[in-house]
């Protein structure tokens, strides 16, 4: 095993890429570039693309976040895009 890969044992449970529902709504919106890093902070910025808002918001009806309902996926990503602004507040 040259690769570096750990190898999974056989039986061994796997392990959800995403545990909580916010984790998940902020990996979705990153994923379709409704929302980018800051380079220099790390803090999440609103791109301010709604054709992106609009494909997360399919995405999370279509396919929530497992143990979820659709409309608390859509929910989830309201809450996250609330609490994000356009602008980092430590570059400013």
């Amino acid at each position: 095993m040259g690769s570096g890969a750990q190898a999974r044992q056989p039986g061994a449970p796997v392990r959800e890429p995403y545990r909580t529902l916010q984790g998940w709504a902020i990996g979705l919106l990153l994923e379709v570039h409704a929302i980018k890093e800051c380079e220099e902070h790390g803090h999440m910025l609103d791109r301010t693309d709604p054709d992106a808002w609009k494909r997360a918001r399919e995405i999370a009806s279509k396919y929530p976040f497992r143990g979820a309902t659709p409309a608390e996926a859509v929910r989830a990503l309201d809450d996250v895009m609330q609490s994000v602004g356009d602008t980092c507040p430590e570059c400013k």
